[in-house]
């Protein structure tokens, strides 16, 4: 495997990988630096370490799974607060989005094959980098992030401690996605590729259906704005049906029993995109897991407002005393 980084790269190279995309009101974590490793099938993958502010007294590390169309760049607040609590950080940008390679000549299609491709870059990323991130591993993972983290703890592909949990894509909340059907036919009839809906106009602040935090909801677009390559449109029928297929796997009772480790699973009040009943579900099965809703919170619970992250991180911080971390 292939590991680069901008200390490593050759000149040529690292004008080729570029840098983080820096925008005001963003500063980058303490000591952050950009990672660069291969991934099946040669593909460039993105990633950022951030050390613990005390590398001597490290607390652990934190591994970060965004979710659907984000990046390194939108979790540098939660990485500077995770340094604040002693850990190191690993964000990756997934296959198919944020700069690691896209996966469809339209670089804005929402695609992926399968999910065994998220959790291998997953699991190549901390064998590229094992030595790097001090132990014990605690994931936190948001929305589609949180189907790839909890498959690839399920099935042993990754080892962490504790894993906490925003608003996870356990299941699915719109009825389209519940068409099966209809996703197999598309896939058949060789259409994985095109999208399931098209591109529409840019979304404003007041329809968003993710956070009412607007400064951080403009951070996004801030970035996008600054590199528009960052972007990433409507998911295909592809990526319906391997969202699907995961998903159906959480059904699996002695698999998620087997996740033997403590949790903590928030739920957003007034979600819109993932099924909140999913949770449920979920949750009852865990061996170990506190399960809360976030009042008012919409989808994205750590790019909202101050009161809401705030009662994200006191339950994160229960998670590591419950963990002994």
């Amino acid at each position: 495997m292939l590991l680069m980084t901008e200390q490593t790269a050759s000149p040529k190279a690292k004008d080729d990988l570029g840098d983080f995309v820096d925008v005001p009101g963003n500063p980058r974590p303490e000591g952050a630096e950009l990672i660069w490793f291969r991934g099946v099938g040669g593909r460039r993958l993105r990633a950022c370490i951030a050390p613990a502010l005390n590398e001597s007294t490290a607390r652990g590390t934190c591994l970060v799974c965004p979710g659907r169309t984000e990046f390194i760049e939108k979790y540098f607040e939660t990485a500077r607060e995770l340094q604040a609590k002693g850990f190191a950080v690993l964000i990756l940008d997934w296959p198919g989005q944020g700069l690691s390679d896209r996966l469809l000549e339209d670089s804005k299609k929402g695609h992926i094959d399968n999910f065994e491709t998220f959790m291998g870059a997953l699991r190549n990323g901390l064998d590229a980098l094992e030595d790097r991130l001090p132990r014990p591993y605690v994931s936190l993972a948001h929305s589609m992030g949180g189907a790839i983290a909890l498959a690839a703890i399920a099935q042993k592909l990754v080892k962490v401690e504790a894993a906490a949990f925003s608003a996870p894509m356990w299941g699915f909340n719109t009825r389209i996605f519940g068409m099966r059907y209809l996703v197999w036919a598309m896939r058949v009839m060789g259409r994985s590729d095109d999208y399931a809906q098209q591109p529409g106009p840019r979304e404003r602040f007041e329809d968003n259906i993710v956070t009412n935090d607007e400064q951080r909801w403009k951070l996004q677009q801030a970035l996008v704005d600054a590199a528009p390559e960052l972007e990433l449109g409507p998911v295909t029928w592809g990526w319906l049906g391997a969202s699907l297929n995961i998903i159906g796997t959480f059904a699996k009772a002695a698999k998620i029993k087997a996740v033997d480790i403590p949790v903590f699973l928030a739920t957003a009040e007034q979600e819109k995109l993932v099924d909140n009943a999913s949770h449920d579900r979920v949750a009852s099965l865990l061996p170990d897991c506190e399960h809360v809703t976030v009042a008012g919170a919409k989808h994205e619970i750590l790019m909202e407002t101050d009161e809401r992250r705030a009662e994200f991180w006191a339950g994160f911080d229960r998670l590591l005393e419950r963990a002994g971390i």
